[in-house]
């Protein structure tokens, strides 16, 4: 697929997202079942992050993704490091919980929310990995581009 085929695409799924969060969302509106009720809201919220993850794979496409710079980049990388370490945390937690619990509902939903789990801890590292160290503009990155290439270095003749 070349790049304006992607584009279609991920637009595409996105109003599918979009269409599947507001149907399932009107479908329980009324429902007194709360366990029917709240499995089909998650499902709705699963629905509106994949349809964000699209927007953001759509984004990076267009190239609508800035350099960050050092101060947002300290920001995000510590509440980025704080979110991983909340996510091991749960990843443990429903590891170990899962074992113990006999109801076949409930341990079905618990290995669910596992998955989700290490699949949030494993992005957050990546999105660290990748995004943080590598987009990020410095200072240093800024004077290298406005002063290297120059013989002068600002000052007449040297």
């Amino acid at each position: 697929m070349d790049k304006n085929q992607l584009k279609a695409f991920f637009e595409e799924q996105i109003k599918l997202e979009e269409k599947i969060v507001k149907m399932a969302t009107k479908s329980v509106s009324d429902t007194q079942n709360q366990l029917v009720k709240y499995l089909i809201q998650a499902i709705a919220i699963d629905s509106n992050k994949h349809a964000l993850m699209l927007n953001a794979i759509l984004a990076r496409l267009q190239s609508k993704t800035p350099f960050i710079d050092e101060a947002k980049r300290d920001e995000l990388g510590e509440n980025i490091k704080a979110h991983i370490e909340l996510e091991a945390h749960a990843i443990k937690t429903y590891a170990k919980l899962i074992p113990q619990t006999e109801d076949p509902g409930s341990k079905q939903v618990l290995e669910y929310i596992l998955e989700d789990e290490k699949r949030h801890h494993n992005l957050l590292t990546q999105l660290y990995k990748l995004i943080i160290e590598k987009e990020t503009l410095t200072e240093e990155d800024l004077w290298d581009l406005t002063w290297k290439d120059v013989p002068w270095h600002g000052g007449p003749g040297g």
